[in-house]
């Protein structure tokens, strides 16, 4: 069990004493010091790694030992030094804290889907962490069902986490699966919907992976590695069957497997991934005592997931097509000759998602770095796109759960606009608002503005901006600006509505998303020129946007600040190791930082699927080009910007040791006299805390990180309420 956090109130050197107590001699040291907060600094135990002939010493690899009572006292140290560091923000923590909070209704609700005989929403009540999962018939005059409290069920947890809900086709059943520690790990329970009790059956240590099949008693399932957390086993459970019967194994550890329905309700699927090649089995819902078909039989580099039309099967793939196409497949022969064009590929869009109805296809695209959607009569082929009018945005294919529906529902969402949900009529092309989220606390959208910039990378590569910030913010040399980036597993950091950024646009800042390559902004390629031996235009592309910055005048390094998290946090790690004086802050959450070690480990979760995302180091050629961006082997003895590192013990996607020891090593070899603090949640994993409020109180914290070099950032004006 986690210890409990030690109290604030407490001189620092005696919570550090305690915090120290018990660990054997030599792990670790306190730096003195008469009046101001001294970091605790780790000790350093002879260790070294050898690979292709080449030694790296690793003095801070006691730190991985998760449940050594040294390290996590080793950790609590870190976080009493930081919350001393802190401690005279502890007011404006507040402030900024009771800001994000405000603007967030407090009872609130997902507006409600139709499927079948009843509308199913999620709402959240006043003074409450966590959903509540409800339905109501369709019929006038429904009574309100409650089917899930989360927060009943989290009462005595210091984390929790729904990691899946979903009804039975008859919408009798309630299947939910459950995580209370945040390493991902959950447990599958069912519940009677009438009678409202839990049935006995139940399914430990599972992924949180699961669907029904049409029988109303069947449910597939996937299982992880104990150790890898490698999603490896489908296995096949009836309810009230003492034993699960092994459906399927993926024996190849770059791949891990997952189960879906179709969206007409006729098939089940169960999808190996890899980074670049995919492979899919199916059977019919209506028999699930039946052997899995094979679709298309993998082969290296070929992407593929498949979609149920009722008379057909679609198929998003990249068969010839570096940005994706749309085809179909009879229901009776389903390999890729038997395969024909309903959407050709396009060099300019990336089709990036597919959603089938019984007359449309909706297809949700990506064409010069912005998102689109496409609407496609499937009878005609004929397609159109809806049309958008803000100059950055997000526009996605919302939750649709009936197949047979003329309405598409969408979401759509701005730097400016909050998250807005629309249905579609597919046939008429009436659009209707349904739902925008409201923002409390006098936010209007008229007082901030967005634009989309262009940078010049290294090699010429235009690198798309996108930029908020108040209405009447001037650039200039002395104003603050915070970019962020990720740049990673192709996947798209897309200008949203961010609630929480509107604290620092107040307080004049401005708030800048810089597409680097590794994401699939501009379509696929994108993401292959940031990838494995490509990975460095990641980090160069990052640079150059934030020098274009400074050239147009927005900021000026004294007074520009970046951040990002996990493959983002690795981001932050390469750009302060190449230009550590473009920035006068950092905030690297959760970081993947120990790159090579991590990748050489095939014990520790992810890395035999991600060889293709940076390589395998067990080649030496990967091995020297990941070695020479790799953050933690590449700290030096040189000044870095002031830097705020955050971890949780349980993350289960990059590990707590990472940041643990790439912070040792900064402490050992900086020259400046910057701040470096470091804090781990101790009951949390990789999303940090849970709780909708809970979670906000750590970005109170980064965020006063970064205004304690900005003194003369103006408050917000009061609001009246």
């Amino acid at each position: 069990m986690p210890h409990a956090p030690i109290a604030q109130s407490r001189p620092l050197i005696a919570l550090l004493l305690v915090a120290t107590a018990g660990l054997a001699q030599g792990q670790l040291a306190l730096a003195k010091g008469p009046t101001a907060p001294q970091p605790p600094v780790a000790a350093e135990l002879p260790y070294a790694h050898t690979e292709h002939g080449d030694v790296r010493p690793d003095p801070y690899f006691w730190l991985k030992h998760r449940q050594d009572p040294k390290v996590q006292d080793y950790l609590r140290a870190e976080n009493a030094y930081a919350d001393a560091v802190m401690k005279p923000s502890e007011a404006l923590q507040a402030t900024l804290f009771a800001e994000m909070k405000g603007r967030i209704k407090a009872d609130d609700s997902s507006y409600p889907a139709p499927r079948g005989p009843y509308a199913y929403f999620s709402r959240n009540e006043t003074g409450k962490e966590y959903p509540i999962f409800c339905r109501q018939a369709t019929t006038p005059g429904a009574h309100l069902q409650v089917m899930l409290d989360a927060n009943e069920l989290a009462k005595g947890h210091a984390y929790f986490h729904i990691g899946g809900a979903q009804v039975s086709p008859d919408h009798k059943l309630l299947a939910f699966a459950t995580d209370t520690v945040g390493r991902r790990i959950y447990t599958l329970h069912f519940k009677d919907l009438a009678t409202g009790k839990l049935l006995d059956d139940s399914v430990p240590a599972m992924t949180g992976n699961f669907v029904w099949a049409n029988d109303n008693r069947t449910v597939f399932y996937t299982k992880q590695h104990p150790e890898t957390l490698r999603s490896e086993r489908v296995f096949r459970r009836e309810l009230g069957k003492p034993d699960d019967a092994l459906v399927y194994a993926e024996k190849d550890e770059t791949f891990d497997v997952h189960v879906f329905r179709g969206e007409a309700d006729k098939h089940l699927f169960i999808q190996s991934t890899s980074t670049l090649s995919s492979e899919v089995r199916f059977i019919s819902a209506d028999r699930p005592l039946d052997p899995w078909q094979v679709f298309e039989p993998r082969s290296r580099g070929h992407e593929y997931t498949v979609h149920d039309g009722g008379d057909r099967f679609l198929v998003l793939t990249n068969l010839d097509a570096k940005n994706f196409r749309v085809m179909q497949a009879p229901l009776a022969k389903t390999v890729k000759a038997a395969w024909q064009d309903v959407v050709p590929h396009r060099a300019d869009t990336l089709v990036e998602d597919l959603k089938v109805f019984q007359g449309h296809l909706v297809l949700q695209e990506r064409s010069q770095g912005l998102s689109q959607l496409q609407v496609v009569d499937r009878a005609t082929g004929k397609g159109r796109h809806l049309a958008f009018a803000d100059p950055v945005y997000v526009a996605a294919i919302g939750e649709n759960l009936t197949f047979d529906s003329d309405w598409l529902r969408y979401d759509y969402e701005s730097m400016t606009t909050p998250v807005s949900v629309y249905d579609h009529n597919l046939k008429t092309g009436e659009t209707l608002l349904r739902k925008q989220k409201e923002v409390l606390g006098g936010f209007k959208a008229e007082n901030y503005e967005s634009k989309r910039l262009f940078a010049r990378a290294k090699d010429g590569t235009q690198v798309p901006m996108s930029l908020v910030y108040r209405k009447g913010w001037k650039p200039a040399a002395a104003a603050p600006l915070l970019v962020y980036g990720y740049g990673a597993y192709g996947y798209s950091m897309d200008p949203r509505f961010n609630g929480t950024i509107l604290s620092l646009l107040d307080r004049g800042f401005c708030y800048a998303i810089l597409h680097v390559r590794g994401g699939s902004e501009m379509g696929r390629g994108w993401y292959e020129d940031g990838r494995q031996m490509k990975k460095m235009n990641s980090f160069t592309d990052f640079v150059a946007a934030t020098e274009s910055l400074h050239a147009q005048g927005f900021s000026s390094p004294a007074h520009t600040y970046a951040m990002g998290g996990s493959a983002g946090g690795l981001l932050m790690g390469a750009v302060m190791n190449l230009r550590p004086d473009l920035y006068r802050g950092i905030v690297a959450q959760v970081p993947f930082v120990d790159v090579v070690t991590t990748m050489l480990d095939a014990s520790i979760p992810l890395t035999t699927a991600e060889y293709d995302e940076w390589g395998n180091p067990n080649q030496k050629a990967a091995y020297d080009y990941i070695k020479a961006y790799s953050p933690y082997d590449n700290v030096a003895a040189k000044a870095y910007p002031n830097l705020m590192v955050t971890t949780g013990l349980h993350d289960s996607q990059v590990q707590y040791w990472e940041p643990a020891k790439w912070v040792a090593r900064l402490r050992k070899l900086k020259t400046d006299s910057n701040l470096l603090l470091f804090k781990t949640e101790m009951a949390a994993g990789h999303g940090g805390k849970s709780g909708r409020f809970e979670r906000l109180k750590l970005w109170a914290l980064q965020y006063a990180f970064f205004l304690r070099f900005e003194p003369g950032s103006p408050a917000p004006a009061p609001v009246a309420r």
